[in-house]
C-alpha cells in the first residue's frame, strides 16, 4: 500500500483486543464517549456476541435522541423488547420516567399528611414534573433499578449511556442522600416537638384546626409517621448505595470509553478518566472506533492526509492513556444495521 502507513499497534502491548472479552463476562457495563463516536454502534455489537454466547443481556439507551431501534431495525421502547434469544433492549424515556417517579412520589406523600392537603401536594408535584432535576432523579432511579437485574433477571446489563454524567451522579447520590435524609428527618422530629409544645400551650386543638394537617395521620394509615418516613428514605438511600458499590466493584462493574482518533473525542476522554478516577473508579479499556487500519487498503492525497493526521492523534492517544488497555475497530464502508453488521463489529472488539 502506498502514501502514509496506518499506525502500527501491534508495537505497543497494551493495545490487543483481547481485552474486551474478559469484560462481557461482568455483570454490568456502561459504555460512553463524546456524541458521534459510535458509542451505541459499540454497546450494541457488544449486547449482540454476548447474547450469541449465551449470555442473556439487556441493553438499555438512556440517550433522549434513541437510536437503538434504528440499529437494529427494529421498534425499541421504554418496555423491554426481545431482539434474539438472550438478547433484550430497552430505550428510557426521561419524560415518562419524570411523570411515573412524580406519581409514585404523590401517593408516598398523600400517606404523610392530612387528605386536605393532597390538592396541594398535586399542584406542587405537578410543576415539579417539567423540571430538570425530577427528569434526571427519575433517570437515575431507573439505571439504579435496572443495575439491580444484573446477575438476577440478566446475566448482563449494558448501559450505552454518558460515563461523565450519569455515572458520576450515581457514584455521589449515596452521599448526598445520606445527609438529605438525616436532616429531613431531624427537621421533622424538631417539627413533631413543636407541634406538641403548641398543643401543651393551647390546651390541645380540634381536628380542622390548621396545625392538624400537620398531625400523624391515624385515621387514614396505620404507624408512625416518622418511622414510615425514614422506613421510605432509607429503602431509596440503599437503592443508590448498592448502586454505588456496584460502581466500584470491578469485578462486578466495567467502563468502555469509545473515542475517535480526534483532538475533541480524545479531550473528552481525558476528562472522563480524570473525573472518574476522582472516585476511585477506572475505565476499563479504550475503543478506539473509525480507525484507518492498514487492512484499509485505500491511497491518494486525501487518505494520505487523513492517515497523517490519525497517526498524529493515535500517537497522542497512545502518550496520555499509557497504561490503559485499548482496541480499535476499522472504519467501516457501510452505515452498521442489523444484527449481521453487529457481529461483524463485534468480531472486531473481541479479537484474540
Amino acid at each position: 500500500m502506498s502514501g502514509t502507513l496506518a499506525w502500527d499497534w501491534s508495537t505497543h502491548p497494551l493495545t490487543t483486543s483481547g481485552v474486551v472479552n474478559s469484560l462481557i463476562e461482568r455483570r454490568i457495563l456502561f459504555v460512553g464517549g463524546k456524541g458521534g463516536v459510535g458509542k451505541t454502534t459499540t454497546a450494541a455489537a457488544l449486547a449482540t456476541v454476548a447474547a450469541e454466547r449465551g449470555r442473556s443481556c439487556l441493553l438499555v439507551s438512556t440517550d433522549p435522541a434513541h437510536s437503538l431501534g434504528d440499529i437494529f431495525g427494529q421498534n425499541i421502547g421504554d418496555q423491554e423488547t426481545r431482539l434474539a434469544p438472550d438478547l433484550t433492549a430497552l430505550e428510557i424515556d426521561p419524560d415518562y420516567e419524570a411523570k411515573t417517579h412524580i406519581a409514585t412520589v404523590k401517593e408516598q406523600m398523600k400517606s404523610f399528611v392530612h387528605p386536605r392537603l393532597y390538592s396541594e401536594i398535586d399542584r406542587q408535584l405537578n410543576l415539579a414534573t417539567h423540571t430538570p432535576g425530577a427528569t434526571e432523579a427519575a433517570l437515575l432511579e431507573r439505571v439504579a433499578e435496572l443495575m439491580a437485574t444484573a446477575g438476577i433477571r440478566y446475566d448482563l446489563v449494558i448501559f450505552d449511556t454518558a460515563p461523565s454524567g450519569h455515572t458520576v451522579r450515581l457514584l455521589s447520590l449515596p452521599e448526598v442522600m445520606s445527609a438529605w435524609t438525616d436532616g429531613l428527618l431531624k427537621r421533622r422530629r424538631q417539627s413533631a416537638r413543636f407541634s406538641t409544645l403548641l398543643g401543651n400551650l393551647t390546651g390541645g386543638r380540634q381536628k380542622g384546626d390548621d396545625l392538624s394537617l400537620l398531625d400523624t395521620p391515624t385515621d387514614y394509615e396505620s404507624g408512625s409517621v416518622e418511622e414510615r418516613v425514614n422506613n421510605l428514605l432509607t429503602a431509596r438511600r440503599r437503592k443508590f448505595t448498592t448502586a454505588r458499590e456496584y460502581l466500584l466493584d470491578n469485578t462486578i462493574s466495567a467502563f468502555l470509553l469509545v473515542l475517535n482518533a480526534d483532538r475533541l473525542s480524545i479531550l473528552e476522554s481525558q476528562k472522563v478518566v480524570e473525573t472518574l478516577a476522582g472516585f476511585d473508579v477506572s475505565v476499563s479499556a479504550l475503543i478506539v472506533n473509525r480507525v484507518l487500519t492498514d487492512t484499509i487498503h485505500a491511497s491518494g492525497e486525501f487518505i494520505d492526509a487523513r492517515r497523517a493526521q490519525q497517526n498524529k492523534y493515535l500517537k497522542q492517544i497512545d502518550d496520555i492513556f499509557h497504561g490503559l488497555p485499548r482496541t480499535i475497530v476499522p472504519l467501516q464502508s457501510h452505515d452498521v444495521h442489523g444484527l449481521e453488521a453487529l457481529r461483524g463489529i463485534g468480531s472486531e472488539l473481541l479479537k484474540p
